[in-house]
């Protein structure tokens, strides 16, 4: 890990040794050193700032002789003081001496300033008014409250061609990108070294590297300006040629501009961004940009609106909208571009098109052929109304978000709960709605650009069931309990016909005017008991099971059943009920029985236990 961290170090300074012949008189550089507490830490032995010293005092003999190097430090003279930053350098040609000495001397104490470490030693370079190139090594994050990105971007915007190059000494791949962006928006590099693998990358990327060749600017391109946002899509370059992210935005339909971001910025490779549309252009000496100028002016060149009919008040549809190609005389199977909206507002290269938009019921579809130079204008008419459904349990009540609704014509159906708008086509249509038990139904007439409001009122009641083991007795509240309501009148075959039902008390159904039939059932009890549901009241019956509960127990036994205490004429008793176990319970109506265990042992001797049922009462028998 040491001999990766020297390396690092000596690559970033390293760097200045490949700048062009033409710009090597005049460059001027200045190293910012972190010299906090945190750089007594130790990495296999050997404290970060002994690295930094070694590193810095070899890499110090081979930069050019013409190279003006400064250098900045910060942290080293107090404890918990952000502004602890010094030029102990100017950057000079012959500060290779006084950069070295100063760095032995150095006894990290402090914080970590390092936007306004870096904002000095760019005031130090006059950034202003020439080229100028920082080189940060730190160990930690900003811990000044300042922000090291906005700072860079401004030095950026300011600078004649400021550049930042930020190491990360040992940082974590979080801690790392938390700083890299000095890097990034200067057009600098960050770099972390964090295995040998890394560091082989490292000396042939910087230290081996040849000179970066210049980039060539053809006709229409610029150079130094990015223009952030609006991506529509990106890749990453084979060759470091704008040309290349120029050609990729010709090929692609939608780009109308694009941004061509150097090596070592963003990705290893040169990377291509294409947009749409053109953002605004801001200098920064990462990239190369263009504009495709035909394509900017024939942006948004499709516009279609939307309208329910002919003549109709504007609506907000916000319905889904798609473009396809039309290939050999009919429609590709895949979109080129959608989304959604009462206004489709899009970019087409010439060519014929079909258009599709649809909304809840309604589907419609228009041709277009674009033509160069030339804009669509266009309305489509849906030929629709809006029909807004709530579902009433009576006339006056709120909407029931449990009641279903449905719409359908012909051709398309569509529906939802409660209450609900839908877009409609024109003509005939059916409204139907559901609530409980009860349904209704109306077909009415829709006219073009319409708006109609429809409350389904059902006019029904409820019922509310609840069983009791005796009349006034206990509640029967076991889960157990089945409540089913059925017709009032039997069928032929001398069946009801079943309504609905379900488990447990309190169960509350949502049904028609009328007489209903109950049953309640719970074990081996059942009862049933006529009512009558009202209109928009709410009706609670009762069911008396007239029922009381059995538990036996048989120590031994693997199998407990029971029968009717009294034998039929050929002298048999019928079984009730019975289970596997040493236990059993079950509820009976009022009467006499016996509880029968057939015993586990390999005999299967059965034992027997008289046992009378009382309603409402719990009676326990052990089978010894």
């Amino acid at each position: 890990m040491i001999r990766t961290l020297i390396v690092s170090l000596a690559a970033l300074c390293a760097a200045l040794l490949f700048m062009p012949q033409a710009a090597r008189a005049n460059a001027r550089a200045v190293i910012v050193l972190d010299a906090s507490g945190s750089m007594w830490g130790q990495i296999d032995g050997r404290t970060k700032i002994e690295i930094a010293r070694e590193t810095l005092a070899n890499v110090l003999e081979t930069l050019p002789a013409d190279l003006d190097l400064g250098l900045v430090a910060y942290g080293h003279r107090e404890k918990g003081n952000c502004s602890d930053i010094e030029e102990i350098v100017a950057p000079g040609p012959d500060s290779r001496r006084s950069i070295r000495e100063a760095v032995g001397r150095i006894n990290p104490k402090g914080k970590t300033p390092i936007a306004d470490s870096v904002k000095a030693a760019a005031q130090a370079l006059r950034f202003t008014e020439e080229k100028a190139t920082v080189i940060v090594i730190t160990d930690g994050i900003e811990t000044c409250s300042a922000d090291p990105c906005a700072l860079a971007t401004e030095l950026d915007r300011m600078g004649v061609d400021f550049t930042a190059h930020v190491i990360g000494f040992g940082l974590t791949e979080d801690e790392g990108r938390q700083v890299a962006c000095l890097a990034e928006n200067t057009g600098g590099r960050y770099l972390q070294a964090r295995n040998a693998d890394e560091l082989s990358g490292a000396l042939v990327e910087t230290v081996a590297a040849a000179p970066e060749p210049a980039v060539t600017l053809d006709e229409g391109m610029e150079g130094g300006i990015d223009r952030p946002g609006s991506d529509l899509d990106s890749l990453d370059l084979a060759e470091p040629d704008p040309a290349l992210c120029r050609t990729a935005c010709l090929d692609n339909a939608q780009c109308v501009a694009w941004t061509f971001v150097k090596p070592g910025i963003q990705a290893d490779n040169a990377r291509c961004w294409l947009k749409r549309p053109a953002p605004e252009k801001v200098e920064n000496n990462c990239c190369v940009s263009g504009v495709m100028s035909e394509r900017l002016a024939m942006i948004d060149n499709v516009k279609i609106r939307v309208l329910l009919a002919e003549g109709a008040a504007d609506y907000d549809l916000n319905g889904r909208w798609d473009v396809f190609a039309i290939e050999d005389g009919a429609p590709a199977s895949s979109s080129i571009e959608g989304g959604y909206g009462t206004e489709v507002t899009t970019t087409l290269a010439p060519g014929r098109y079909r258009l599709t938009y649809s909304k809840d019921m309604v589907s419609k579809d228009i041709e277009l052929d674009v033509k160069p130079g030339e804009r669509i204008d266009r309305d489509l008419v849906l030929d629709a109304g809006v029909v807004t459904v709530r579902v009433l349990p009576d006339d006056g009540a709120e909407t029931d978000p449990s009641g279903r609704f449905d719409l359908e014509n012909k051709n398309a159906r569509d529906g939802g709960y409660g209450e609900g708008t839908k877009i409609v086509p024109a003509g005939e249509v059916r409204i139907s709605a559901s609530l409980g038990k009860a349904e209704i139904e109306e077909t009415f007439a829709l006219e073009p650009g319409e708006t109609v409001r429809k409350d389904m009122v059902l006019g029904i009641g409820i019922l509310k069931i609840d069983a009791v083991y005796a009349e006034g007795g206990p509640q029967a509240d076991a889960s157990g309990l089945r409540v089913d309501v059925m017709s009032a009148k039997k069928s032929l075959d001398g069946k009801r016909r079943h309504i609905d039902g379900g488990y447990g008390p309190g169960n509350r159904f949502k049904l028609p005017p009328g007489d209903y039939m109950v049953t309640a059932s719970l074990g081996n009890a059942a009862v049933e008991q006529a009512v009558t549901v009202t209109r928009g009241e709410m009706t609670e019956a009762v069911a008396n099971l007239d029922a009381g509960v059995l538990f036996v127990t048989a120590p031994g036994a693997y199998r407990i059943d029971i029968f009717e205490a009294k034998a039929d004429l050929e002298g048999k008793r019928r079984q009730i009920d019975g289970a596997y176990g040493e236990e059993f319970q079950t509820v009976l109506h009022p009467g006499d029985y016996i509880a029968v265990a057939t015993m586990g042992d390999s005999q299967g001797l059965k034992r027997e236990r008289p046992a009378t049922v009382a309603a409402a009462e719990r009676e326990e028998v052990t089978i010894d």
